[in-house]
């Protein structure tokens, strides 16, 4: 698949789940939308449900809920946003990242129960075309037990083995179903890191529905708090910021996608997971932001001043955006040199 077309697909899933979150939760408590739109600028195709136009739009940057009573002055408004209680509307503004992260725990569910998992074993699980594995008539299935008389029980020994021996003939001791085989293997010399290829993949572990909702879990738990660390460390000054934009992102899209369903599904729950927790940092125009004026209502009894609210949303957008062209600014002279 283009790797343009797979980022607009993955970018307009994360997307419309987000936008899901905020619609179901809107709904549940009463509050009109008038509009669930996805992508940003010219609407291009739209249709009307109820009190709801569904509408898709030009720019796959982004999309919305426009909502009733989100204006200043319109807390009459009995199906309004700002005629809900702080603790409702608090809740329609984080359900976007919850259903993110949701997103990413199925996403992993499917790789660890459907698609398959690195098994750490001495079965080629598949060859790459054109590589010197499927050159010397190695098989998916073959079990690779000795490289050299020296035995191998697993992925990590017989790649290690491999690696060290760039341009150099292995004799692979091969078992296919009853037979054992010798074969000679010469590995190319990776020209970026000097490392032998033969070009063979491990061949995949699929878990139950119920363990790959554990191991999903506990995976998206994991790098939750491996991005958090990473924003304290770059906030402290701990660590550089290393930021892709859209056009570094779609590269890593590309580069997923060589290595098949079970990278493109782990590279999409990351972004998910990336998604809804930045979208709940305290900075202008995200969800954050809004959650910390709610708060703030929620102490002192009464909103802040919508217009005063609305201006720093507008000045926080209006940041993000020239902060996204910056990024993509130098995503492509990353590329390009």
């Amino acid at each position: 698949m283009n790797t343009a077309v797979l980022a607009i697909l993955i970018f307009g899933v994360l997307i419309l789940v987000h936008e899901l979150g905020h619609f179901i939760v809107a709904k549940a408590t009463g509050i009109r939308v008038e509009e669930f739109a996805i992508g940003m600028g010219p609407k291009i195709l739209g249709v009307k449900y109820g009190e709801t136009d569904y509408s898709l739009r030009a720019l796959p940057i982004g999309g919305y809920n426009k909502m009733s009573g989100m204006e200043p002055g319109t807390e009459d408004d009995e199906k309004g946003f700002n005629s809900k209680t702080v603790s409702q509307r608090m809740l329609v503004i984080v359900a976007g990242s919850l259903m993110n992260f949701l997103l990413a725990i199925v996403l992993f569910v499917l790789v660890f129960s459907f698609i398959g998992v690195p098994a750490n074993s001495n079965v080629i699980g598949d060859t790459i075309a054109g590589f010197p594995a499927e050159q010397a008539g190695l098989k998916k299935g073959d079990q690779l037990t000795a490289i050299n008389g020296e035995p191998v029980n697993n992925w990590l020994e017989l790649t290690q083995i491999i690696q060290k021996n760039p341009e150099k003939n292995l004799t692979i001791t091969v078992q296919r179903e009853n037979t054992i085989l010798q074969i000679d293997v010469t590995p190319k010399k990776d020209p970026e890191t000097g490392l032998g290829l033969i070009g063979i993949r491990d061949s995949l572990k699929t878990y139950d529905v119920w363990t790959g909702l554990k191991l999903g879990t506990e995976r998206a738990i994991a790098i939750l708090v491996l991005i958090v660390t990473s924003l304290v460390h770059i906030v402290t000054g701990q660590a550089p910021a290393e930021v892709a934009g859209p056009v570094g992102i779609v590269q890593m899209i590309g580069e997923a996608a060589q290595y098949g369903a079970g990278m493109i599904f782990n590279f999409a729950a990351l972004l998910s997971l990336n998604l809804g927790l930045i979208n709940l940092l305290p900075i202008p125009a995200l969800d954050g932001s809004r959650l910390v004026f709610l708060a703030i209502e929620g102490v002192r009894g009464k909103p802040i001043n919508p217009e005063r609210e609305n201006f720093v949303h507008l000045i926080g957008f209006a940041m993000l955006i020239l902060l996204m062209i910056l990024i993509t600014y130098k995503d492509i002279l990353r590329i390009f040199n």
